[in-house]
C-alpha cells in the first residue's frame, strides 16, 4: 500500500506552485479526512501492536516496524471520538512530526488527491478552539476535513516551550533596552502560535509577535504594510512562517515575498513539523533564510537572538 505516495522527487517539485497532495482515509463512519502526503513515510496494514501501560489513552501500543519501535495512535480517540476496531478494516499511517516518527490507527484508505492550497479554506470562526481540523476542502461535493495533527500531538505529548538557561542570552538586554522588537508569525494552527509566542516571551525583550492564520493573510498584511509607506525589512525582525496553510502556503507566500521589490529584504524563517530528507531542498528553492523544525524551543530562540544581535549591533 506504500506504493500508492509520491516519491520525494515529485513532492518537491511542487513546492512552490501553492500545491499539496492528500491521503484521503476515514475513521468511522462516512466523513472523509485527510492530511498532506508530505508527512507521511508509508501506509501499510496494521502489524500487531505490543501494549504500553499507563500511556495516554490514545496509544493503543508499539508497532515494531523493519528494527524499530513505531508508537502507534489511534486517531479516532485522539479527536475525542470511540476506539478503532482491530480488524482488517483498519491500516497504519507511518508518518514523520517534528523530527519523530508515529503512526496513526485509521480507518479505511480512500485516496491521494492533488490540490491547488487556494482550494483549501480554514475551519469556520463558529467551530471555536475545541475542533482538531486546521482546514477543509470539497472533492466531488464532498466535505473533506484535514486533521491539525500538530494539535492532536500536543495533547498527546505537550511539547516545552521554555528555553534552556544556556541558550537564553542575557547580555541582549543591554543591547536592545526597552526598543520594541516585531516578529510576523504566519501559520494556520493556533497551537503552534502559541507556543511560538510562549517561547519568545521567555526571552525576556520587547517582542511583539503579530499573526497571521495563513499564507494569503500573512501577504496582505505585508503589503498592506509597504502600501502604508512602512519599510517591512526594517519594521520586522524576521518572519517566521509555516509551511503547510489553507489558500496559501508557506513556500508561495516566501516566493511572493522574494518577487516583491518592497518585500525582498524581508528575513523569512520556514518553521514546520515536515522534517524530511527534501526539505534543505525545498527552503533554498524559493529563497528562504533557515528552517526550524517544530517544536523547538532552543532552536527557536537561538535564531532569533541570533538574528537581534546581527540587526542590532550594526
Amino acid at each position: 500500500m506504500s506504493g500508492i505516495l509520491a516519491s520525494v522527487d515529485s513532492r518537491t517539485n511542487l513546492v512552490g506552485e501553492n500545491r499539496l497532495e492528500l491521503l484521503m482515509f476515514r475513521l468511522k463512519g462516512q466523513q472523509t479526512f485527510a492530511i498532506n502526503v508530505f508527512k507521511i513515510q508509508e501506509v501499510v496494514q496494521v502489524p500487531p501492536l505490543t501494549e504500553l501501560p499507563y500511556s495516554h489513552p490514545a496509544v493503543c501500543g508499539i508497532a515494531h516496524l523493519r528494527d524499530r519501535a513505531v508508537p502507534v495512535i489511534d486517531l479516532n480517540v485522539a479527536i475525542g471520538r470511540s476506539p478503532l476496531p482491530r480488524d482488517d478494516s483498519c491500516n497504519l499511517i507511518v508518518t514523520e512530526y517534528n523530527r519523530s516518527v508515529q503512526g496513526f490507527l485509521i480507518g479505511a484508505v480512500d485516496r491521494i488527491v492533488n490540490l491547488n492550497w487556494d482550494s483549501i479554506l480554514p475551519p469556520p470562526k463558529a467551530s471555536g478552539n475545541a475542533h482538531f481540523l486546521t482546514a477543509f476542502t470539497r472533492i466531488n461535493e464532498k466535505i473533506v476535513e484535514i486533521l491539525d495533527v500538530e494539535r492532536v500531538l500536543a495533547d498527546i505529548i505537550p511539547p516545552s516551550t521554555v528555553v534552556s538557561e544556556e541558550v537564553r542570552d542575557q547580555s541582549l538586554k543591554s543591547l536592545v533596552g526597552d526598543k520594541k522588537i516585531e516578529i510576523l508569525s504566519v501559520d494556520d494552527s493556533p497551537t503552534a502560535r502559541r507556543q511560538i509566542k510562549d517561547t519568545l516571551i521567555s526571552l525576556d525583550l520587547n517582542i511583539e509577535l503579530v499573526t497571521a492564520g495563513d499564507g494569503l493573510q500573512g501577504l496582505e498584511l505585508l503589503k498592506g504594510w509597504a502600501a502604508d509607506g512602512e519599510d517591512v525589512g526594517e519594521k520586522l525582525l524576521m518572519l517566521i512562517t509555516d509551511a503547510e496553510m489553507p489558500e496559501m502556503d508557506g513556500y508561495r507566500l516566501t516566493h511572493e515575498i522574494r518577487t516583491d521589490p518592497n518585500l525582498k529584504d524581508l528575513f523569512v524563517i520556514m518553521h514546520t513539523s515536515l522534517s524530511g530528507s527534501f526539505n534543505e531542498t525545498m527552503t533554498k528553492k524559493v529563497g528562504c533564510d533557515g528552517f526550524l523544525s517544530k517544536f523547538r524551543p532552543d532552536e527557536l530562540a537561538d535564531i532569533v537572538q541570533k538574528r537581534i544581535r546581527d540587526v542590532y549591533s550594526k
